[in-house]
């Protein structure tokens, strides 16, 4: 009777528990937080980058356009020089013709030459003509290509406006989508951490009251010699019994924690820096992978569902408590159960 009021009287004043409970959950959701910033960084910033490459193509085709518009505007140049020019030799044609006419009229000796030089220069001038008609009809249809060419560029101005409205629409999109997302990760968080306590609460009532079965953090640790002979991965009776009523507690959180919630028991499989010696093991972490299996399979036969269950074995290389103590290397040798998302 003594024995069991100090008992009582050792549980009544461990609060060391419930610290650890509430500090693990601030610090998952505080993870959580900035997952959710890192996240919504990331579509802002692909998002943005889709607009940019948009509006770099455009400004390439206005380039290009500028760079035709250029070179049309200086083809229409050279053909009005061209016609300034034939202008010029028709009128001096038609002063060539009026002299070769005078001296027709006024010199009869010469005018069988005279008059076969008028022809030959009405001939001349006729061919003038039908060139400059050439020149205009060219002009005329540069004109209409430099008109299609601005059609073409204030589309495009106006599709780049609107590219840019939809963008400034689309940031206005994401941010908000950030901030529900925030708030709905961090309900999701509560709920999640709420169970967690309320399931950590359980375990601690139905295993036994042990100092090789504890919590570390937001983990729920049972030391391997309560599951496992040494250097074995096949589970002794003692942790098929101790097992038997963790899935008895995982079973009741199934019925307990909304669908909506993807969550997961993860069976984590832990070993100390000693190299195995079994030839079954090639190292620690194939020994802690199988540890992790072999409990996750027994939960599984005993009725726990296996999309709420995954095995991972960390080896030697995620330990408790540094050094090479035996003390150390027993805390190390562990299998842990961590209620998360998945």
């Amino acid at each position: 009777m003594a024995l069991a009021r100090n008992r009582r009287s050792e549980r009544s004043i461990d609060y060391w528990p419930g610290f650890v409970d509430a500090l693990s959950t601030l610090l998952l959701a505080i993870m959580f937080l900035l997952s959710v910033f890192v996240l919504a960084q990331f579509l802002l910033s692909r998002e943005i980058t889709g607009k940019d490459a948009v509006l770099d193509r455009l400004n390439s085709q206005i380039n290009e356009l500028t760079q035709l518009l250029a070179l049309e505007r200086s083809s229409s140049q050279d053909y009005q020089d061209q016609v300034a020019t034939l202008q010029a030799s028709l009128a001096n044609a038609e002063e060539e013709r009026s002299r070769l006419q005078q001296a027709l009229d006024t010199g009869s000796g010469s005018a069988a030459t005279a008059n076969a030089q008028v022809d030959a220069l009405k001939g001349a001038l006729d061919d003038e003509k039908d060139i400059s008609q050439r020149a205009r009809s060219q002009i005329e249809l540069l004109n209409q290509q430099l008109s299609a060419l601005r059609q073409q560029i204030a589309a495009l101005e106006d599709a780049l406006q609107a590219s840019e409205s939809r963008d400034k629409q689309s940031q206005t999109k994401i941010a908000d989508l950030g901030r529900r997302l925030n708030v709905a990760l961090a309900q999701r968080v509560q709920e999640l951490s709420r169970y967690r306590s309320d399931f950590f609460g359980r375990l601690r009532e139905i295993l036994s009251d042990r100092e090789n079965i504890r919590v570390v953090g937001d983990r729920f640790v049972f030391q391997s010699e309560v599951l496992f002979p040494s250097g074995s991965d096949v589970l002794q009776p003692e942790g098929s019994a101790e097992m038997a009523k963790l899935a008895d507690a995982i079973k009741e959180l199934v019925k307990e924690i909304p669908t909506d919630i993807n969550w997961i028991i993860r069976v984590d499989g832990h070993t100390d820096s000693v190299p195995v010696t079994s030839n079954r093991f090639k190292d620690n972490w194939d020994l802690s992978t199988a540890r992790a299996d072999a409990v996750v399979r027994f939960l599984i036969e005993q009725g726990v569902p296996p999309n709420r269950l995954a095995a991972t074995g960390f080896g030697e290389f995620q330990p408790l408590e540094e050094g090479d103590t035996p003390e150390a290397r027993a805390r190390n040798r562990r299998i842990e159960f961590k209620l998360t998302e998945r």
